[in-house]
């Protein structure tokens, strides 16, 4: 509800963890609470010290085990976040100010939809996952939002010899991609041409084809046209990376035989995914992972996480930056004409 201009905005954030205090917010405006079955009530047992019904939460709110506490805070931070819960939780509680908290719940919803919608309701992984599909259960049990989360739900659940497992998400371009370029640096051409045609037919296949739908950038959205994500095509966040190798190795079969590899990626999709990878681009010449970077460091004290640092703001890396200027000398080779200027300047700045 406030301003792009606000230093702590959402769509100042990385994306991840914006997708994940989401649907935390939206379950905790709604004081949400899951009826007490049997199976809960074990699970306070072994997960707490002490008897659930003489937790003072309070007292509580900061403790963490030692084990787990990476990123500890600042006193400062602890004191405003105990204010805010102490002097704004009473007035947004009544009446009228109960009504602001009621708009805020609908444009955090109206956000979740629109992550689900976008990403084929994979969403970016697997901890939004859960909670946009039990956020969808707490607005509406019997509704269709609800009910397209559970088809998806395959994509991360597998089953191990321990039992049941989730996974982050899917790693299948990644994994893909890196395979080929192994394959092809192997010149083993003739006796692994079928593996080489099925791998360029997934990379052709996983290309992002269009941006997020509608007023995207309203949604803190950025493009992803001509990208290449983690996993696949449906999930629809781009990834830097990912895009870099993802046309570096359409850009090794092109140059060979289309009866061996099959035929060729239309040149304005290879110019779709540089435009993607110019785009995250920073001042410094780094390369962000899923969007732009450049918000303000401080706001990384503002991170409420006791168990990961530098998630508040996105961040430039060294292996994005390098798969990015790899893939852009091989483009510049083969597609000298496009956009020569701007990828000689990006690679400039990214090697300084």
């Amino acid at each position: 509800m406030m301003t792009n201009n606000f230093g702590s905005m959402p769509t100042k954030m990385w994306c991840y963890f914006r997708l994940v205090y989401m649907p935390m917010s939206y379950l905790y405006g709604k004081r949400f609470v899951a009826p007490i079955s049997p199976l809960i009530l074990q699970l306070r047992e072994e997960l707490h010290t002490q008897p659930y019904n003489e937790i003072n939460w309070k007292r509580v709110r900061h403790l963490c085990a030692k084990e787990d506490l990476y990123f500890p805070h600042l006193l400062i931070q602890d004191l405003v976040w105990d204010s805010i819960y102490i002097f704004t939780e009473p007035f947004l509680a009544r009446w009228p100010f109960n009504k602001l908290r009621k708009k805020a719940l609908e444009i955090t919803m109206k956000h979740i939809h629109y992550e689900d919608e976008n990403s084929r309701y994979i969403d970016i992984a697997c901890v939004e996952k859960v909670l946009c599909m039990l956020a969808c259960w707490v607005e509406d049990p019997y509704g269709d939002y609800f009910k397209k989360h559970l088809p998806r739900l395959p994509d991360y659940i597998w089953i191990g010899e321990d039992g049941i497992n989730m996974q982050t998400f899917g790693s299948q371009l990644w994994d893909t991609s890196l395979g080929l370029e192994a394959l092809l640096a192997c010149k083993l051409t003739d006796e692994i041409g079928p593996t080489l045609m099925k791998g360029h037919d997934y990379l052709n296949k996983s290309q992002v084809r269009d941006n997020p739908s509608g007023d995207f950038r309203s949604m803190y959205r950025h493009i992803c046209k001509g990208s290449w994500t983690f996993s696949d095509r449906d999930q629809g966040w781009q990834v830097s990376d990912c895009t870099a190798e993802g046309l570096k190795c359409c850009l090794l079969l092109s140059v060979m035989p289309p009866e061996i590899v099959g035929g060729k990626i239309e040149p304005e999709r290879l110019y779709d995914a540089i435009n993607v990878l110019l785009s995250l681009q920073s001042k410094n010449g780094g390369i962000s992972a899923w969007e732009p970077a450049g918000t303000s460091k401080w706001l990384e004290l503002l991170n409420p996480s006791e168990l990961l640092e530098d998630v508040f703001i996105e961040q430039q890396y060294v292996e994005c930056t390098a798969s990015a200027v790899d893939a852009l000398v091989l483009f510049k080779k083969l597609h000298p004409g496009h956009r020569k200027q701007e990828i000689e300047n990006f690679i400039r700045k990214a090697i300084q």
